[in-house]
């Protein structure tokens, strides 16, 4: 009986049969919500159990609980449901030091995927700055995604090369390459920068130029309607002048096609505006209603 492989525990062998389920009905049967119970019932059937490593077998305790995880992360997020991710899984490894290489690699891959990289800063930091963490072969890997995927993309330079500075089981040769890496990232920022302040300042004499056709041709208009108020003024007394010039200027808005969701057009409205009130300030001022004759 010696020669035989050690019997599972109960929970172990409970939370085996529930990743098979759970992956079944992932890829399957494409019950997400069924397969992140399973996950959930295994993982809960394993209990605190032992951190991230190597156990006494293929398929150790540790291997089970992170493939548990891995099917339980990739069925949230065909859910829509990714933003729950990271509270998922620390929920069973209670501190990111402890989160599985795989499971971190995921969670990264999956933030950045939705452009939430900031989501994972402070995890992916505790868990690269962990001593025990380093030492482990997928380090390296782990320490260039969080690069390449969190902290260059938001602009986190300086944290990018500390963090790699810090790392002390790095050889020069590979610390060297990252922070070559990083500082190639910094200058293509820079690059970005310079060209999206140089469009802009393109872009408000552009602005100045089209307004001032906008606003010539409005005081052609206004000065047309002035003119032809003031000769049928005895005729057209009664009249709202404020709402004829009103319906003439939403008349010119439409006919310019200005576009209300463009950012470009809110100062050419607002100007406008000014505009319009001057105009009409202007155009009532010299019109006088005739006296009414009992």
């Amino acid at each position: 009986m010696r020669g035989e492989p050690p019997a599972w525990a109960p929970g172990a062998a409970q939370a085996a049969a529930l990743l098979e389920e759970a992956a079944d009905l992932l890829v399957l049967h494409r019950d997400f919500a069924a397969a992140v119970e399973r996950c959930e019932a295994g993982c809960d059937s394993l209990g605190p159990g032992p951190g991230p490593g190597p156990g006494p077998g293929p398929e150790s305790f540790a291997e089970v609980k992170c493939s548990l995880c891995v099917v339980g992360i990739q069925a949230l997020a065909e859910m829509n449901r990714w933003r729950e991710v990271l509270s998922w899984v620390l929920q069973y490894y209670h501190v990111p030091e402890h989160l599985p290489p795989k499971v971190l690699e995921l969670c990264i891959l999956l933030y950045s995927k939705v452009r939430e990289p900031q989501v994972m800063l402070e995890v992916g930091s505790s868990w690269l700055r962990a001593c025990a963490n380093q030492s482990l072969p997928e380090f390296g890997a782990l320490l260039e995604l969080y690069l390449e995927q969190v902290l260059l993309p938001l602009g986190r330079f300086e944290g990018a090369e500390e963090l790699v500075r810090g790392c002390a089981t790095l050889d020069s040769e590979r610390q060297l390459a990252f922070l070559g890496t990083v500082r190639e990232s910094r200058r293509r920022w820079a690059q970005r920068e310079e060209t999206r302040s140089a469009a802009e300042e393109q872009q408000d004499p552009a602005t100045e130029t089209v307004l001032g056709v906008l606003s010539q041709k409005l005081l052609t208009m206004l000065t047309l309607l002035r003119r032809a108020m003031r000769s049928m003024s005895n005729h057209f007394y009664l009249l709202p002048y404020k709402k004829m010039l009103l319906a003439t200027f939403l008349l010119y808005l439409v006919v310019v096609r200005l576009d209300p969701a463009s950012p470009t057009s809110l100062p050419f409205i607002y100007k406008l505006v000014q505009l319009f009130r001057q105009a009409w300030a202007a155009v009532l001022s010299p019109i006088h209603r005739p006296p009414i004759r009992d």
